[in-house]
């Protein structure tokens, strides 16, 4: 593949979208190595969109406010992960206003309760099901739900821990469904978006007593910009794009087991040492499939490898391919953790949650709190709390998102 080629070309197909749906989290890579370029023109579901993937991409993609997060995406992606008046639509000082709200929520001090009130939940779960076999998916779902509620001061007899924990990992799950999977997933999430209303509503009179320094006394008290109270269902929506990342880490909960399972000189390595629990976090965040690609539209004009990208054009940041580029990682097919001792930080190599800077950027303000719930429970899980039976283990990269076959089945010691 060339670094620096002098024109985009062209994926030779008059439309990519069954390509991407036969290949999942490998079209771009696939269609790269094709074409020996870091970038392509392609056409996806209807519509031309640049595809490119690396640390130089990446830098592109982030960084000077060329483009906007808005109707970027698919509605039916849209409404399940951001929905409308999200921090993750909003552009310039509205953006950087808002994202300050996330930011101040999720410092270090708000992540050391955040971790803490995961390791009660566990330990509290861990006790429910001890001597069953249990989908570790299903388990994580529920206890970081509950760690996230606790964390963010939501009242326990205000919410269906159960229900909630099913809905926020349908809106990931679901994201890249079409048809009525998808449209039963928003319908939940709809549900979801009148509880937290009507809780924010309820903060706001003081009919939910809530603490200063709470979550969600935060986000009931946000304003735009301009000083505005944020409106009622704005608020809800953050409510819930505060808690559903959160919860979004089962994933790696799960792949932490699957990399700890199938390279089990890491177990002790993790137990003594905090540093290596965070190597292996940020090499998990790596090397499993998480979101595969982040879309945006052009809102300023700009010159890229010999082309004028103008307001409106589409580009496709593929994630994936980034995390695994052979001109960033050595041995990318590997989980290799060691790779992180000493690693410089660069925000354009790691971007499994985005690229750029979590404070001014649209990389997510949670990442500091994925990596520490990671790195945790990979410690938690070195102690071998449970046992993983015979599974299919296997991870197919054409399902999106992606899990182990059987969803890694765990079984619980007494």
């Amino acid at each position: 593949m060339s670094d620096t080629p002098t024109v985009i070309p062209r994926s030779p197909a008059p439309d990519d979208t069954l390509a991407f749906l036969k290949n999942g989290y490998l079209y771009g890579t696939r269609r790269f190595r094709k074409l020996g370029s870091d970038a392509f023109e392609a056409r996806l579901a209807g519509m031309r969109a640049t595809v490119m993937h690396g640390r130089e991409a990446a830098s592109v993609f982030y960084e000077g406010d060329r483009f906007s997060r808005e109707r970027a995406m698919p509605s039916s992606v849209q409404h399940l992960l951001q929905d409308e008046g999200s921090v993750q639509t909003l552009e310039g000082p509205p953006h950087r206003h808002r994202k300050s709200m996330f930011m101040r929520m999720l410092d270090d001090a708000s992540v050391a309760r955040l971790i803490a009130a995961f390791e009660r939940e566990w330990t509290r779960v861990r006790a429910e099901h001890a001597g069953h076999e249990v989908p570790l998916y299903d388990l994580g779902n529920l206890v970081l739900t509950r760690a996230a509620l606790s964390w963010a001061g939501i009242p326990a007899d205000r919410v269906d821990d159960r229900d909630l924990a099913g809905r926020l990992a349908a809106m990931v799950d679901r994201a890249s469904s079409i048809g009525p999977v998808n449209w039963v997933a928003r319908v939940r999430r709809r549900g979801a978006e009148e509880w937290a209303a009507e809780l924010v509503a309820d903060v706001r009179a003081a009919r939910v007593q809530a603490d200063p320094d709470s979550a969600i006394r935060t986000i009931a008290d946000g304003s735009d910009d301009h000083g505005a109270p944020l409106p009622e269902e704005v608020a809800a929506v953050e409510v819930l794009n505060l808690l559903r990342p959160i919860v979004a880490v089962s994933r790696y909960l799960v792949f932490t087991v699957h990399a700890m399972h199938t390279h089990p000189q890491w177990h002790a390595k993790v137990e003594r040492d905090a540093d290596a629990a965070t190597r292996v976090a940020n090499e998990v965040r790596r090397f499993y499939p998480f979101f595969p690609v982040i879309s945006g539209t052009v809102q300023r004009p700009f010159d890229w490898r010999g082309r004028d990208f103008e307001p409106g054009d589409r580009v496709i940041l593929d994630l994936y391919a980034t995390n695994h580029d052979e001109r960033i990682w050595e041995e990318p097919g590997r989980f290799l953790p060691e790779r992180f001792e000493g690693w410089d930080g660069d925000p354009n190599t790691l971007v499994p949650q985005g690229g750029g800077d979590a404070a001014t950027g649209h990389r997510c303000p949670g990442e500091a709190a994925t990596i520490a719930l990671t790195a945790r429970f990979a410690q938690l899980a070195a102690t071998r709390p449970f046992s993983v039976p015979d599974q299919d283990l296997r991870i197919s990269l054409r399902h999106i998102p992606a899990l182990p076959m059987d969803r890694l089945r765990v079984q619980m010691r007494d």
